[in-house]
């Protein structure tokens, strides 16, 4: 079992080509001994935004504050609190902070 705050997991930028000022906290995975889901929390700086991009695996979004956009295939989307976001397996997508304050989600994917 493993309990904590997320505050005591060090947030780190990613480090992307195409993304600028994206912080990831891996909350909870494989290391904890979590055997099937990885569970993150991004913050996005005010006018940050991730690499438009896509991958195998699905992504899970709960949007726990600030405002955005996401960005899947060529339509986009609002981003607010309680906003909730399902990316399917090899889906073109990316965030935007549209606003003034860090825009923060939960993301679970399979590990």
């Amino acid at each position: 079992m493993v309990v904590r705050k997320y505050s005591d997991v060090k947030a780190e930028y990613v480090i992307m080509e195409e993304s600028s000022g994206v912080k990831k906290r891996v909350l909870i995975s494989k290391a904890d001994g979590a055997p099937n889901f990885i569970l993150r929390r991004f913050t996005i700086d005010p006018g940050g935004y991730t690499a438009y991009h896509k991958h195998p695996w699905e992504h899970e979004v709960y949007v726990l504050s600030g405002k955005g956009e996401i960005r899947l295939g060529e339509t986009s989307h609002e981003l607010s609190v309680g906003t909730v976001v399902l990316v399917l397996p090899d889906e073109q997508h990316n965030f935007v902070n549209v606003g003034d304050e860090p825009l923060d989600f939960l993301c679970t994917i399979p590990s």
